[in-house]
């Protein structure tokens, strides 16, 4: 008789890899789609969700990344303050043209993975992101990947 079991993959047995993403001229959610699935280990064949299994993901220029249509215009950011009447708002054109630029990718990511777990909070500190060409991470030796090849959705012309 053929017996079939599904594998449960235990932490000590994740093995994690570090993998480097150019963002220069690619659409924000695309990229923060394959970034989400990379940190969730969904793109493994042994993929357990209780797992923290994902990989390092190294983001640089992501002060270049762009949006389809006219998002970066019409798209609205909320926060609240926590006051009443303290409603915020913004747009992503004034968020990538400020301080922190690398926060429209962060929020984009981190609305893709589940919501307030211990282990979405884990897997939210394997991405790191650099507004710059430069990153502090050469010594890991990061796997390059060219999100922008994969499929003419990917990149966006100005």
């Amino acid at each position: 008789m053929l017996k079939s079991t599904t594998a449960s993959m235990k932490p000590a047995e994740v093995e994690k890899k570090w993998i480097h993403i150019d963002a220069e001229g690619v659409v924000v959610g695309r990229l923060a789609t394959f970034i989400a699935n990379r940190l969730r280990g969904k793109h493994l064949p042994t993929y357990t969700p209780h797992v923290d299994m994902g990989d390092y993901v190294v983001v640089t220029n992501v002060d270049k990344v762009v949006f389809t249509g006219k998002k970066n215009t019409d798209k609205v950011y909320y926060r609240h303050t926590g006051h009443p009447g303290g409603i915020k708002q913004t747009t992503p054109e004034k968020v990538l043209g400020g301080r922190f630029p690398e926060r429209v990718l962060e929020k984009a990511v981190e609305r893709m993975l589940p919501k307030e777990s211990p282990l979405a909070r884990k897997q939210m500190t394997h991405l790191r992101l650099f507004a710059g060409a430069a990153h502090e991470h050469e010594a890991q030796q990061p796997q390059t990947i060219d999100f922008k090849s994969m499929s003419a959705k990917n990149a966006r012309s100005a």
